[in-house]
């Protein structure tokens, strides 16, 4: 269907071409021409990202599962020297560019009432976003993955620090720092293996695709391997590098929080999967213990933190930072298990995640307060936002038949074959993480209402259930066909785990001779 039409291109840079003519238009506009297009950016911006949604989905639809080849592949020779302007996915990306189209439209749907300043930049900068995530995704070039990596920051940037709240500029700042600090030891990696593969291939190039059958020496994959870890390590984050982000989710615009999470934090986990394991598997058999104690960590310790705290939003950023330790346990287990489960915790915890900060957002935008203390008794004033809010909770916290069950309990079983106490860990945070989700539940929905302010809340509208409804339908799709995501990414992480187990084979055996 796609033969000859460069797809991946249009589903990437459709959002920036708009966002530049909304930009352009309004710099030509005055009076109330101005106001006017001010008015209709949202719409705008919505049909876009429900044609980009339209075309991601057509993309799944031809993708072929069983191969592990990326498909629809476009290559131009971009700045010359062996760096292109090349494009593809295969099954651990395709999803991901779903994902990230999925979101968007609901983000900028439940926008166009919670933002009251400044709209149609405030999409502008969302659109923008959208072809920054998709490029990550789809770039099988060294160089131009990493402008895209790096470029998100911009929008992210601006839209916690002008739309976010009262300690918008510090928290902004602050994760604005810590992965750009982050990514600086990633370029330097980038520089040396471009250069050390025009040394072994004849001709320096930043091609993924090649890259991943450079042989790099043992001792250059060890530096390698930890440049690119702190990069991936802080988007994730994983602990201790995690503590930008409650600032950054608890300070963002409720949109904001549902990207953050919902997207942002899986670029560390594709890295891993695209660069750390393929292309330096003998670090990465190196580290995996230091991975295995960062991740029990995670999961354990900002398990306990969630629980103290009094902020629901910050409740959630830690719960994430907890989830994506399963994550990182899941992808160096390199087992079909492990693997399998990693990437569907993190398309879930995407939708799950991205669910509970809509979910904050509603009351949020209603009382003007997210303090737990606060509230209390809501399913008597809420009933339809209490079921939807248990419903996310007990997906949150892994319950069978959702979503958050398949991706947890994989990446359990994959760690297990590796190392049995390091999932007994994390079985212990599977049971932390279900007492402070529904200790946050029982706190805010149930008991009897005691706020006098809550007497007049109103329960959820349309638009509301128009962006929850499809969040709920797809946490229960997936948790009762996880095959729907595991069969498209079969056959790409059993090339990966032949391919990481071939390299490993040769670096044993080269030892030993």
């Amino acid at each position: 269907m796609f033969n000859n039409v460069p797809i991946l291109s249009m589903i990437t840079f459709l959002p920036l071409i708009v966002a530049l003519g909304l930009m352009l238009i309004s710099r030509i506009s005055k009076g109330d021409a101005r106001e006017q297009l001010n008015k209709n950016a949202p719409m705008v911006a919505l049909i876009v990202s429900c044609v980009v949604l339209l075309l991601s989905a057509l993309l799944v639809w031809q993708f072929d599962p069983s191969s592990a080849a990326f498909q629809f592949e476009e290559r131009v020779d971009w700045l010359g020297g062996g760096i292109e302007y090349h494009l593809g996915v295969d099954g651990i990306s395709v999803l991901f560019v779903l994902l990230t189209a999925f979101l968007t439209p609901l983000c900028i749907l439940a926008s166009q009432k919670s933002i009251k300043k400044n709209m149609l930049d405030y999409m502008v900068a969302f659109l923008v976003l959208e072809t920054l995530m998709i490029g990550v995704f789809c770039s099988l070039d060294l160089i131009l993955f990493y402008l895209f990596f790096e470029a998100v920051l911009i929008p992210m940037f601006l839209i916690i620090g002008i739309w976010g709240g009262k300690d918008r500029v510090y928290a902004s700042y602050k994760f604005f720092l810590y992965t750009l600090l982050g990514s600086v030891l990633m370029l330097a990696a980038i520089l040396w293996i471009y250069f050390y593969s025009g040394q072994e291939l004849g001709a320096a190039t930043t091609d993924i695709t090649r890259l991943h059958d450079l042989d790099i020496p043992a001792s250059a994959q060890t530096w390698l391997w930890l440049a690119f870890f702190a990069s991936f390590a802080v988007k994730m984050p994983m602990w201790p590098v995690h503590t930008w982000l409650p600032d950054a989710h608890v300070q963002a615009p409720t949109a904001g929080s549902v990207i953050l999470a919902g997207i942002l934090l899986k670029m560390g986990g594709y890295g891993f999967l695209r660069f750390s394991l393929p292309m330096f598997p003998d670090a990465s058999i190196k580290y995996t213990p230091l991975i295995f104690g960062l991740s029990v960590i995670a999961i354990i310790y900002t398990s306990l933190v969630a629980y103290r705290q009094k902020d629901i939003k910050k409740l959630i950023a830690y719960s994430s930072v907890a989830h994506m330790g399963f994550v990182t346990m899941g992808i160096f287990a390199v087992n079909m298990q492990g693997l399998q489960g990693a990437i569907f915790q993190m398309l879930s915890h995407g939708l799950i995640s991205g669910a509970l900060f809509f979910g904050v957002g509603v009351i949020y935008d209603r009382m003007h307060t997210r303090e737990i203390d606060f509230y209390g008794g809501l399913v008597k004033r809420m009933p339809v936002y209490a079921v939807f809010m248990m419903l996310f909770t007990m997906a949150n916290v892994g319950l069978p038949g959702t979503s958050g069950f398949v991706g947890e309990i994989l990446t359990m079983v994959g760690v297990y074959k590796v190392n049995p106490w390091v999932a007994a860990g994390a079985a212990l945070g599977m049971i932390l993480s279900a007492v402070y989700a529904l200790h946050l539940y029982r706190e805010v929905i149930f008991g009897e209402p005691t706020n006098e302010k809550l007497d007049n809340i109103e329960d959820m509208n349309k638009t509301e259930i128009m962006v929850l409804a499809p969040l709920a339908l797809f946490v229960i799709i997936l948790g009762v066909y996880p095959s729907l995501v595991t069969d498209v990414t079969a056959a790409s992480v059993e090339n990966l785990i032949s391919n990481f187990n071939a390299a490993t084979l040769d670096i044993v055996s080269g030892q030993g001779s």
